[in-house]
């Protein structure tokens, strides 16, 4: 089906459910459908993730010019860890449904539950969450979900997050969840972003930049902002070297964005003599 015809069935009642989607699930990445959960859901067992919950919009934020926040209220929610993700569903008037899997962008601590969509121009369902999605608007979704790539403060760190894009995402929540419990986790972050025009949270990061025991690092692989001083490439083995805390620390690693990068910046840290058991991955597709 064209993504034109799919696009153009979305309308939103207002006041009315809309129900709705995110990210196209990739095999074999977080989202997969052979999780334990998914699994017990098919056999008809109750969990209180696989429950479609009616989530209210409770808020919405512009964070680039192709980006936006969603916060919901989500009654019932069973709190979350920082790291999982959530399912979203949509049906259209005619009844075509379809699903995706967001990331959680918020802390377990903050109030609602807030995704971060990145619109993808020929995408089914990003625009319309961009660009019709209002406050107040109603849409199913079920979750938490994952239980490989989350974070807690007990787990303590150091912490090496690398993020390629809107992965950023589910490393904020982990930045976010460290904040407010006042953890004392040390916390190295790398960015990497085409130009400053596609980095999402650009205030609060310049904020983090400033706080103790947080080292916030971007580079920018296109174009780099007027005086910028810093790196302006790839993630390599030298800046590698140079961003994170050193071997002796043992930190624990979390890579997220799309698979090339997430590949890359793996072996490149386990050629510095990270181990494979302490770096945690995930991937995603440009599907919206």
């Amino acid at each position: 089906m064209e993504r034109t015809e799919i696009h153009g069935r979305l309308s939103v009642a207002r006041r009315r459910a809309a129900h709705l989607l995110g990210r196209l699930r990739l095999s074999g990445e977080r989202a997969s459908g052979s999780s334990p959960i998914d699994k017990r859901a098919a056999e008809g067992a109750p969990h209180a993730s696989v429950v479609w919950r009616l989530a209210t919009v409770a808020k919405l934020r512009v964070e680039t010019g192709h980006a936006k926040t969603i916060v919901f209220d989500i009654p019932d929610w069973p709190r979350h860890v920082a790291g999982q993700h959530v399912d979203l569903r949509l049906t259209a008037e005619d009844g075509y449904q379809a699903e995706r899997s967001y990331s959680i962008a918020s802390a377990p601590e903050d109030d609602g539950v807030a995704i971060t969509v990145d619109r993808i121009p020929d995408g089914e369902v990003s625009p319309f969450m961009n660009d019709v999605l209002l406050v107040g608007d109603q849409i199913e979704v079920r979750g938490p979900f994952g239980g490989y790539f989350n974070w807690r403060t007990e787990d303590g760190g150091p912490l090496l997050l690398i993020a390629g894009g809107s992965g950023l995402v589910p490393l904020m929540a982990m930045v976010r969840h460290r904040q407010a419990t006042a953890g004392t986790t040390e916390v190295y972050l790398l960015l990497s972003a085409r130009s400053v025009d596609d980095v999402l949270y650009q205030e609060e990061l310049r904020a983090l930049g400033a706080a103790e025991g947080v080292t916030v690092t971007q580079t920018f692989t296109r174009k780099s902002p007027p005086g910028w001083d810093g790196f302006a490439r790839r993630i390599d083995r030298e800046m590698l070297e140079a961003v994170g805390p050193g071997l002796a620390a043992m930190p624990k690693v979390y890579i997220c964005g799309p698979t090339a990068f997430v590949e890359q910046a793996a072996e490149l840290l386990v050629g510095l003599g990270h181990t494979p058991e302490a770096i945690r991955t995930e991937r995603f597709g440009p599907t919206g």
